[in-house]
């Protein structure tokens, strides 16, 4: 059952994929209103095709630390008709929710891709994505993201976020989805302060080690601000060095706000370090 009406993501592409962060929601920590009218949000979804996108990342339910939840429904109007609108642009999508019915929904109107924060915990998200035989990224986060920082303890950050992911992955496996479909986030600031997301950065090359697809989004995160001082608007040179030691570090998709320059510091890396 593959209702494939977007681009498909090709996940054995040599070159890193740029996910653009498309938030249809007010309340997003760094887009949040401005992309709610489907014109809006269709205008940057071409801006971006434009810059260089690989992958498009609508998301109807702001995951900030202390967010709240939204309801099925809210999360279906700002999402599917957004996706009827897009049909015929030159664009992989990905849908970023963690319910099953969105999932569902988003996958009829043939989307590309499903990137769950909850690593398809949702009761029925496992069966349905092995159903669809499409790629899937399992993100790693501790509690929920209205109270995610308040329990950010770890006795070693990188081995209790590897051991869940591939946890995660296995269940993946053992419910049909394909290895080759299943790709891994760290899900830096998700539970997580500042010293647990420096030394999951820096030890990124042991989630890679294990042959999985790596996801990355740290872009415009507050650890990003707590090591420059520098407010949510000021930091695309932050998010765009990130991107590029993740990059280095083996990371095959970068999840970013700032495409265009992104793609700039790819095409650098690629030639002058190629």
């Amino acid at each position: 059952m593959s209702h494939s009406s977007f681009q498909k993501i090709n996940l054995t592409s040599t070159k890193p994929l740029v996910m653009g962060i498309l938030n249809v929601t007010p309340d997003s920590f760094s887009d949040g209103g401005s992309f709610i009218e489907p014109e809006k949000a269709c205008e940057k979804v071409e801006l971006m095709i434009s810059q260089g996108v690989d992958i498009v990342d609508i998301g109807g339910e702001s995951t900030r630390p202390g967010a709240k939840t939204v309801t099925v429904q809210q999360e279906i109007d700002r999402i599917i008709p957004l996706l009827q609108a897009l049909k015929g642009m030159d664009c992989a999508i990905s849908v970023d929710t963690r319910k099953t019915q969105v999932m569902q929904l988003a996958i009829a109107e043939g989307v590309s891709m499903i990137n769950d924060v909850t690593a398809l915990e949702s009761p029925g998200a496992l069966e349905l994505l092995a159903s669809a035989n499409l790629p899937v990224c399992l993100m790693h986060m501790k509690g929920m993201p209205e109270t995610m920082q308040d329990h950010a303890a770890y006795e070693n950050v990188t081995d209790e976020v590897l051991s869940y992911l591939l946890a995660r992955a296995k269940q993946a496996e053992l419910a049909g989805i394909r290895r080759e479909n299943i790709i891994l986030d760290p899900g830096f600031g998700f539970g997580k302060k500042i010293h647990h997301n420096v030394q999951l950065f820096k030890e990124l090359p042991k989630i890679i080690s294990k042959d999985y697809p790596v996801l990355c989004g740290v872009s415009r995160k507050s650890m990003l601000g707590e090591i420059t001082g520098k407010a949510v608007a000021e930091r695309m040179v932050a998010s765009v060095t990130a991107a590029i030691l993740a990059v280095q570090s083996g990371v095959k998709i970068l999840r970013v706000h700032d495409v265009a320059e992104t793609v700039d510091a790819l095409k650098i890396l690629q030639t002058l370090n190629g």
